[in-house]
C-alpha cells in the first residue's frame, strides 16, 4: 500500500480561497477539489443529479461528505474507497453510488483485482447475492474502461481448507475466533466448519488483498449493515490485530456516517470503544 501516493490532506484537497470567502465556501471548494479526484470529473455529476428537485442535497454532498467527513489524511484514500466499496455493496441498495465508487477506487490506486476482492468479500458479511450483485456492477465499470488490464484470480486451492482456515483464523482473531467456533458446537457445528472453511480457508486466504485491507472493508460493512454488533467489535479487534490503528478504526466508522447513517456510525463507535476499553484492561 502506498499511503504516500494516495493518502490526502486537508491542505492538499484545499484549493486557495480569498479571505473573504465563508466557511461554507471552503468547504465546498475543498470538497470540490477532492470529489474531483476521486471522480476524475471537472464538474461532479451528483450537482446536476439533484439540481432540479434537491439542488441543496448536491451541494451538502460535496460540502459535508467530502469537504468534512473525508478531507483528512487519517485514511488514506485508497483506503476510503476500499471501505465504501465494502459497504455499499454490504448494503446492497446502492447500485448507482458503488459503480461510481468503484470507478473512484481505480481513480486512486486500487487494482481491479482488489476491486474484485473486496466484492468477493463481501459473501462473508451480506451473503453471495450482494456479492454477485456487486461484481456486475464492476464488471460493467471494467468494460466502460477498454484499456484496464485485469486478469481474474483463481488460486486454484481446493485441498486442504480446513487447515488453511483454520490458520488465518488464528493469525486474523487469535483466541476470539477459537471461542467464536467453540460456541457453535452444541448447535451448529457444521456452520462452524462452514466458518473456517469458506470464510478463512476460502475467502480470507486468497492473494489479492492485504489483511489489513478486507479487516477494514470487515469493519465498514459491519458497521454499514447494522445488524452485527458482536462480529463488529470482533472485526475491530482483527483490524488492530492485523496492523489497524485506532485512529483508522474510528475514522472508518466515521466515514460510515454518510453511506450508512449516523445511527449506524454511532452505535459502531460504541463497539469501538468496547473493544478499546477491552485491550487496555488486558
Amino acid at each position: 500500500m502506498n499511503s504516500a501516493q494516495n493518502s490526502v490532506t486537508t491542505s492538499a484537497a484545499s484549493p486557495v480561497v480569498s479571505p473573504a470567502a465563508t466557511d461554507a465556501d471552503e468547504r465546498f471548494a475543498r470538497g470540490l477539489a477532492l470529489l474531483q479526484k476521486v471522480g476524475g470529473r471537472e464538474r461532479p455529476a451528483v450537482l446536476d443529479s439533484t439540481a432540479d428537485i434537491a439542488p441543496d442535497l448536491g451541494r451538502m454532498t460535496v460540502s459535508f461528505g467530502y469537504g468534512e467527513l473525508l478531507a483528512n489524511d487519517r485514511l488514506t484514500l485508497r483506503q476510503r474507497q476500499v471501505a465504501t466499496v465494502a459497504a455499499l455493496s454490504a448494503m446492497g441498495t446502492a447500485a448507482a453510488q458503488l459503480r461510481f465508487h468503484i470507478d473512484g477506487a481505480l481513480n486512486v490506486g486500487v487494482t481491479p483485482a482488489e476491486v474484485v476482492e473486496v466484492l468477493i468479500h463481501t459473501a462473508v458479511y451480506a451473503g453471495v447475492p450482494a456479492a454477485l450483485n456487486g461484481i456486475a456492477v464492476a464488471r460493467e465499470a471494467f468494460r466502460a474502461r477498454p484499456g484496464l488490464a485485469y486478469e481474474p484470480t483463481e488460486t486454484g486451492e481446493r485441498d486442504q481448507r480446513y487447515e488453511r482456515g483454520l490458520a488465518k483464523l488464528a493469525e486474523v482473531d487469535g483466541h476470539a475466533g477459537d471461542a467464536v467456533v467453540a460456541s457453535l458446537q452444541d448447535i451448529a457445528p457444521d456452520l462452524a466448519r462452514y466458518i473456517i472453511e469458506f470464510a478463512f480457508g476460502d475467502v480470507y486466504s486468497r492473494p489479492a488483498l492485504d489483511l489489513k485491507s478486507r479487516e477494514l472493508a470487515s469493519v465498514a460493512m459491519c458497521t454499514a449493515l447494522g445488524t452485527a454488533a458482536p462480529q463488529l467489535r470482533v472485526h475491530i479487534h482483527a483490524l488492530l490485530n492485523v496492523g489497524g490503528t485506532r485512529e483508522e478504526v474510528v475514522e472508518v466508522i466515521t466515514q460510515m456516517a454518510g453511506y450508512a447513517g449516523f445511527p449506524a456510525a454511532l452505535n459502531g463507535i460504541a463497539a469501538a470503544r468496547e473493544v478499546f476499553a477491552e485491550r487496555a484492561e488486558g
